[in-house]
């Protein structure tokens, strides 16, 4: 006699509605993420339980999506070798850019004396570049999304590049702090739209790699700069020549991206597409649209993405507001520690403006070896995928900042109270540059790729938000400042889940997972299936 199979328990029921309620939450937001890389151009919908944000989708013939999986146009199924080639490329302009914010710092005593400023006035042509890294992202990041990241960076390192002229023929200050301005304006697009390229060709475990590479490059330019710029104003060229190089360079990068750097912004992608198809058969595909194209291209749409969003990120998103913070401190470490480098080096130690640049190649050397630490603190992410479904939860990208961190704090007093006494050797504060490396770029990966991690489709608009006394005494306050910031990796790991949980922005789709896997192992239990 057979009897009927028992009918599931409501727990059960429930664990199997919630599992494809997730699922298809999940499918939802991977499909975004594929389809806008780090610029979706819509808001996510208001926070509400999980069934009732799952809208159906209709199937629309005339949209034009992706031929299948492994369609070639699509950049996340290009060649390994491709990307590292496309890697290499903004990694490129990134020195660059980066290149030309510290070079004119050897340079600026022989400035103050040529064109009759205060000393106290040349400090500005750093700053002022720097302010102009600060504006640029709120356009040219969120930009992208209009216009595509290749021709922001065609147009942008173009003018950057222009933009020398006024500083290698300026006859006053006024002119030279102007252009200075506008070239770190125009500078910082490739700088903040690469790391959108990496989230576009890039999945999880190869941006591990990628982003080493890339920030790697972020810290190498500024080391370089006093290097070069010492050599040039020392030499019978001058300190005008400093700026020439600098355009030198640029116009090259320029050359550089217009030949090899090609779009990868999916949108712009699938509307190039759907132009092609309507041209090749006017008639028959006159339907076929890209989704970008049916996207609200009104001034007010416009200017919500590209300019409100950022700064609504900003003000909304507590995660976003306390890494921006941390890492504004730790950037402005950086350039104050490079201001302490001449007092350190050529006043308190007779050494020579080039002498002193070379100090800087420690902060280069130790950029590197942060970048090969940062690939063995990521080491296990290739698990984590496997584990996680795809989706690791952002934290796990916070091992090198947490290391990074205390790093920089020893290496600050190091350098601070080595770098005070002319008795102790040069090379001693110098090997702190070389710690000084390591933490930073520790510190920076980490950050930016939870940041990406964290915010996925909106990670362009994420990194928009985001860029007297003695020697001893100078660098113990940035020393305290940065023991004070130094718990945050660690508070992050403990409670980043908690804080992303009630983010409007960030999808949290590894959180969404973690529900499912434990759904799963509730329906396990309740059939006796646990450990089987």
């Amino acid at each position: 006699m057979s009897s009927a199979a028992p009918s599931p328990t409501p727990t059960i029921v429930e664990a199997r509605q919630s599992r494809t309620s997730l699922a298809q939450e999940i499918q939802r937001d991977e499909a975004r993420i594929e389809k806008y890389g780090g610029d979706d151009p819509e808001d996510p919908p208001p926070k509400s339980p999980v069934s009732s944000q799952i809208k159906e989708e209709t199937f629309d013939a005339n949209l034009v999506t992706w031929d299948g999986d492994n369609d070639p146009e699509n950049p996340q199924n290009w060649s390994r070798a491709y990307k590292w080639f496309v890697t290499f490329v903004v990694a490129y302009l990134t020195v660059d850019v980066t290149f030309a914010s510290s070079s004119p710092t050897a340079a600026l005593t022989f400035i103050a004396r040529d064109l009759h400023a205060a000393p106290e006035v040349t400090y500005l042509i750093t700053t002022l570049f720097l302010l102009g890294y600060v504006v640029g992202p709120i356009f040219w990041g969120p930009g992208s999304e209009m216009f595509g990241r290749r021709p922001v960076t065609v147009v942008t390192m173009t003018l950057y590049t222009l933009f020398h002229l006024g500083q290698a023929l300026a006859t006053d200050m006024t002119t030279l702090l102007v252009t200075r301005f506008f070239a770190g304006f125009f500078a910082c697009a490739p700088l903040i739209n690469s790391g959108g390229v990496l989230a576009d060709v890039w999945d999880p475990v190869g941006r591990g790699p990628a982003t080493s590479v890339l920030f790697t490059t972020i810290f190498l330019g500024p080391a370089l700069g006093p290097l070069i710029g010492g050599f040039v104003t020392e030499s019978y060229l001058g300190w005008r020549w400093v700026f020439w190089v600098m355009m030198i360079f640029a116009g090259s990068c320029t050359v550089v991206g217009i030949a090899f750097q090609p779009e990868t912004y999916a949108p712009v992608i699938l509307a190039r597409k759907a132009r092609r198809l309507r041209k090749a058969d006017p008639v028959g595909n006159k339907h076929l649209y890209a989704e970008s194209e049916r996207a609200d291209w009104s001034i007010r749409a416009v200017l919500h993405r590209t300019i409100f969003r950022p700064f609504q990120m900003l003000v909304k998103e507590l995660i976003l507001v306390l890494v921006t913070v941390y890492l504004s401190i730790v950037y402005g470490v950086i350039y104050a520690l490079f201001e302490a480098f001449p007092v350190i080096f050529i006043q308190k130690r007779g050494l020579t403006i080039s002498q002193d640049g070379i100090i800087f190649l420690g902060v280069g050397l130790g950029a590197a070896l942060g970048a090969l630490l940062n690939l063995y603190f990521t080491r296990q992410y290739p698990q984590l995928m496997k584990s996680w479904r795809g989706f690791p939860p952002p934290e796990e990208r916070l091992f090198g900042a947490m290391a990074g961190g205390i790093l920089l704090i020893i290496s600050i007093f190091w350098l601070g109270w080595t770098g005070q006494y002319p008795s102790v050797p040069w090379y001693v504060p110098m090997l702190s540059t070389i710690l000084i490396g390591i933490s930073i770029n520790l510190v920076f990966m980490s950050f930016l790729s939870y940041l990406v991690d964290t915010y996925l489709m909106y990670a362009a608009s994420a990194f928009a938000a985001h860029t007297m006394m003695g020697v001893n005494w100078a660098c113990t306050l940035l020393g305290l400042i940065s023991v004070l910031m130094a718990p945050m990796p660690f508070l992050f790991y403990k409670y980043g889940a908690r804080i992303r949980e009630s983010s409007t922005f960030a999808p949290c789709i590894d959180l969404k997972i973690g529900k499912e896997i434990e759904a799963e192992r509730r329906a396990q239990k309740e059939l006796g299936l646990e450990g089987v």
